[in-house]
């Protein structure tokens, strides 16, 4: 079912070269591709859906699923690629995602030059720096992925208290017995 008409969708075509030539012009954007089909639409989203694939192959990966407002993100990917440049030059950034609503899956992928354990080794400190950068552009370290059992820490240094105490009373009213997926969200009691 088709729900724009064939002028609607040639203006946003126009309106997209339009701003992919500006930004190519202001040296934000490298290259940049308008599927003209079906076909190639199909192509360009197996691409996408198989970076994760590309990334395990390539070596390993230190993951980051953020969001920050949609304005700030070419100002957030510049600072935090400069930082990992300064800091991790042994990492290549390979960031992707949902930038139509600031979710950015922003990774950095190991040299194969570089021992494993030495990359991984610097996680912590590149999660700190990467985080901390999402909080000061009013963003969230995690995504459309959540919370769970990987970031609960996370939630307990960027929640204020207020929140984490209104989390905790909410949890408390649905599940008083601590039964319903302990761990996860917030810190198990």
């Amino acid at each position: 079912m088709r729900l724009t008409s064939p002028r609607v969708d040639e203006a946003l075509d126009t309106v997209l070269e339009d701003v992919l030539a500006e930004a190519h012009a202001a040296g934000l954007v490298e290259d940049a591709a308008i599927a003209q089909n079906g076909r190639e639409a199909d192509s360009f989203w197996f691409l996408r859906e198989n970076i994760p694939r590309a990334q395990r192959l390539d070596g390993e990966s230190l993951k980051h699923d953020i969001c920050v407002p949609v304005a700030a993100l070419p100002q957030f990917v510049a600072r935090a690629a400069a930082w990992l440049h300064a800091h991790l030059p042994e990492g290549r950034l390979v960031a992707y995602g949902h930038v139509g609503d600031g979710n950015l899956h922003f990774n950095l992928n190991q040299d194969p030059l570089v021992p494993a354990a030495a990359f991984l080794g610097r996680a912590d400190e590149v999660k700190r720096a990467i985080h901390d950068l999402v909080q000061e552009f009013g963003g969230s370290f995690s995504a459309e992925h959540g919370i769970g059992q990987l970031k609960v820490g996370e939630l307990e240094r960027y929640a204020s208290a207020v929140e984490l105490d209104l989390m905790r009373a909410i949890k408390r009213a649905f599940d008083p017995n601590g039964i319903m997926n302990p761990g996860k969200i917030l810190k198990a009691s």
